[in-house]
């Protein structure tokens, strides 16, 4: 984050000192646990496909003509994505996540 001013004030000085101790404890537990952070790889391609993806799975989801099966398909959907949150694979059970909460939304 790049901040503009004249000089820091207080709140500046707050939010700089919140995340120093949030990136903190994340390297501290990052190093108990021997994780070396990278950056994500991925080609445009890559993302566009999985959003064509996601958005085709979205119309195949009438969850208010059948509830039973919207809960079905909640299970389901849980699974995957805890199976995901597993692989590190956050962006996948982020959508997932979303996913789930429009159907619990439409029963």
């Amino acid at each position: 984050v790049i901040m503009y001013a004249d000089r820091v004030t207080d709140s500046m000085q707050r939010a700089i000192d919140e995340t120093n101790r949030r990136r903190k404890i994340q390297k501290d537990f990052n190093d108990a646990h021997g994780i070396v952070p990278t950056t994500i790889k991925k080609s445009i391609r890559d993302v566009i496909e999985a959003t064509k993806q996601v958005e085709a799975e979205e119309e195949k989801t009438p969850a208010k003509a059948d509830p039973v099966n919207a809960e079905l398909m909640i299970l389901k959907l849980t699974d995957q994505m805890n199976e995901a949150a597993r692989r590190l694979d956050f962006e996948q059970a982020a959508k997932l996540r979303d996913k789930i909460k429009k159907l619990r939304d439409e029963v």
